[in-house]
């Protein structure tokens, strides 16, 4: 049962660390030139991925998609469900899995680059509070950016979507598009999306717990951008779950 015990103590500490994250996120002084820095690496630098990923998956899933709907006659539905699965889960899921691989790793390798490498004890003897200086706006980023990343995601896959359901049906983009956005409510599209601000949390504050943490040198960076990029995606499948059923519970009547 030791392992058990492990556990707990880790959920422990990274609870203790995500509070300290929400305490000083609000207080003063507010590092908002290193906030537009990390914005610029998590969000610009990340749209190139997701829109050729949401691209591709969009195509991919219109052809599966038409050769089971062609056996029951309801190729009419392609566009209705491309767009339901991309908006209610496929896009906010993979948005934040692609991200905690592209960004977790680098913010886990970063800070503990400069824990090894004595930074942050270099920061901290020039009267700045590292934590607010370092983790915040790194956190702050991913809960900005991971939301309108996930927008481009999810058009981008129903691009991907239309273009090859023209290639075997030719049909027309007003069509599509109506046939797309027609069994769509504003609870399908935006309490998905907004759930990506919890992912954002988890993969920044996660990611971050391991950099800032880290007391093994060299061998912690490895560790460090390890172990963010596979807890963050644990965690971010366990809390879809969740938040899943508390979607169902506040929109019942139009939760899918």
């Amino acid at each position: 049962m030791h392992w058990l015990g492990r556990v707990f103590e880790f959920v422990g500490k990274v609870g203790i660390f995500s509070v300290r994250v929400l305490v000083d996120a609000v207080q003063p002084p507010f590092e908002l030139a290193q906030l537009a820095r990390q914005l610029a690496e998590v969000g610009n630098k990340s749209v190139a991925l997701i829109v050729v990923s949401g691209f591709a998956l969009g195509a991919v899933m219109t052809l599966h998609t038409r050769n089971t709907l062609v056996t029951f006659g309801a190729t009419a539905m392609i566009p209705a469900v491309q767009a339901l699965s991309f908006f209610i889960e496929i896009g906010p899921l993979v948005a934040a899995l692609l991200l905690a691989g592209r960004v977790g790793s680098g913010i886990g390798a970063v800070l503990a680059n400069m824990r090894a490498s004595e930074q942050i004890d270099a920061i901290e003897s020039l009267s700045i509070d590292s934590f607010k200086f370092l983790v915040i706006p790194r956190v702050l980023a991913c809960v900005i950016a991971l939301p309108l990343l996930t927008l481009f995601m999810d058009f981008s896959g129903l691009l991907g979507g239309f273009l090859s359901e023209v290639l075997a049906s030719h049909i027309a983009p007003e069509l599509y598009i109506n046939r797309a956005f027609n069994n769509l409510q504003w609870s399908n599209f935006i309490a998905p999306t907004v759930k990506t601000t919890v992912f954002g949390f988890i993969i920044g504050s996660v990611s971050s717990y391991f950099g800032y943490t880290t007391d093994k040198g060299a061998q912690g960076v490895k560790e460090a951008a390890t172990n963010s990029v596979v807890i963050s995606s644990l965690l971010i499948i366990l809390a879809d779950v969740l938040l899943i059923k508390c979607i169902f519970f506040l929109f019942p009547d139009s939760a899918i």
